[in-house]
């Protein structure tokens, strides 16, 4: 078992004001959606979290990945605390850092094709140029189980599980060491998932990837979790 830990996230805390009254509107009341949550992700590994609807799963996931800013607590990735960091640093930190959103109908743009929803991020971050990144794009496609010359498509003309592929392809695109997902089949029927979950397991081994996978499904988590929290 490998001993390099890939991320690590320490008493992680957040609270959201549910009003605000006053002539400067400050916030009467807290709500504690993650209270105190740690854990440490192995490199090469997968941690399983598992919760009921509504425990705070999601805003975990949004806090470890840095989409939203915990009211306390640190994340550790490759020594660094990126809750610290701002600017051109939390720009490089994502490309290290990528997560697959639970629904793949709502966290695809409708109005970009397929190539741009996959190949902007690698254009913006510099990974590729215009000349190759068509070509980066369709093997990314081709990596996750889409056909390549679906290159133009829209979301709109693909199914659950192809939209899934093309969200798990745009985490891909920024080649991060640590993917965050956050509860990437509940969506999708039965058969899928499992086709999902073994997409996700050989890109694990074939990419060396670390996987922190948040799910309610106890059983969907064992059959990918190397550790379940």
């Amino acid at each position: 078992m490998s001993s390099e830990i890939a991320l690590q996230a320490i008493d992680l805390v957040k609270y959201f004001p549910t009003g605000s009254s006053g002539i400067l509107g400050r916030p009467t009341d807290l709500v504690q959606a993650v209270d105190g949550v740690s854990f440490t992700l192995a490199a090469g590994k997968t941690l399983g979290i598992v919760g009921e609807s509504g425990c705070g799963k999601s805003t975990l996931a949004r806090l470890v990945t840095r989409l939203i800013d915990p009211s306390s607590g640190s994340v550790i990735l490759d020594g660094v605390d990126i809750t610290t960091l701002s600017g051109k640093a939390l720009r490089e930190m994502r490309r290290k850092l990528q997560m697959i959103f639970q629904d793949p109908y709502s966290s695809l743009n409708p109005r970009h094709s397929i190539g741009q929803i996959i190949g902007d991020p690698m254009r913006i971050q510099g990974i590729v140029t215009k000349g190759n990144e068509k070509a980066e794009v369709q093997d990314l496609m081709q990596r996750v189980g889409l056909n390549p010359e679906h290159y133009n498509r829209y979301p709109h003309e693909f199914s659950g599980g192809q939209r899934q592929r093309i969200g798990i392809a745009r985490a891909l695109s920024l080649r991060p060491s640590v993917i965050v997902a956050d509860e990437p089949v509940s969506a999708l029927d039965v058969s899928i998932q499992a086709q999902i979950l073994n997409l996700l397991e050989n890109l694990q081994k074939d990419l060396g990837l670390s996987f922190v996978f948040i799910a309610h499904d106890l059983s969907v988590v064992r059959h990918i979790a190397d550790q379940v929290a």
